[in-house]
């Protein structure tokens, strides 16, 4: 779970499966969620995703100083204009790589051998941040943001390999 390296990863995926039809990886609730977000992100609404798009979302979410290097990095991600068709492949390609839930879930059990559902926050912490592909201060921080512990300190992983896994959190 944790040594794998993150960019390796990524490279081994761009060059497979390159003419396979992208609508039928997905749902159609999945495709119908990501056209809202792509509409939402297509903030002059010309069905291509720009540079301008992205720096205008993301002072609409309070990044307001995000530099123009930045910007380009991420549209460079794609191989051309990002139409709805591309923006729904380069999710396809970050999921394929994804193990299924019950593998992540497995490989979190054995840090919870009561089998509790949750991990004391300090101890994934350190294993994170210490172990294989390290986890920066500023990743750390968005996972916490992302998955707050309860007040007993506990992070429950369950919710943690669901999101990995679907891309939402589960409606309880």
């Amino acid at each position: 779970m944790c040594c794998a390296p993150k960019k390796a990863k990524r490279r081994q995926q761009q060059g497979e499966g390159g003419s396979s039809n992208v609508f039928s990886m997905f749902e159609q609730s999945q495709i119908q969620e990501y056209k809202e977000a792509f509409t939402i992100i297509d903030q002059n609404r010309d069905g291509i995703i720009s540079k301008d798009d992205l720096r205008d979302v993301l002072a609409t979410m309070g990044q307001l100083n995000v530099k123009n290097e930045e910007l380009e990095a991420m549209v460079k991600e794609a191989s051309g204009p990002i139409n709805f068709t591309v923006f729904l492949t380069m999710f396809g390609e970050k999921l394929k790589g994804a193990d299924p839930e019950d593998v992540i879930v497995s490989a979190f059990k054995v840090l919870d051998p009561e089998g509790t559902g949750a991990i004391k926050k300090e101890f994934l912490e350190e294993l994170l941040t210490t172990q294989c592909d390290r986890f920066t201060a500023e990743e750390m921080t968005n996972l916490w943001a992302a998955f707050p512990p309860d007040v007993a300190g506990n992070v429950d992983y369950k919710n943690i390999c669901y999101v990995i896994t679907h891309g939402e959190e589960k409606e309880e």
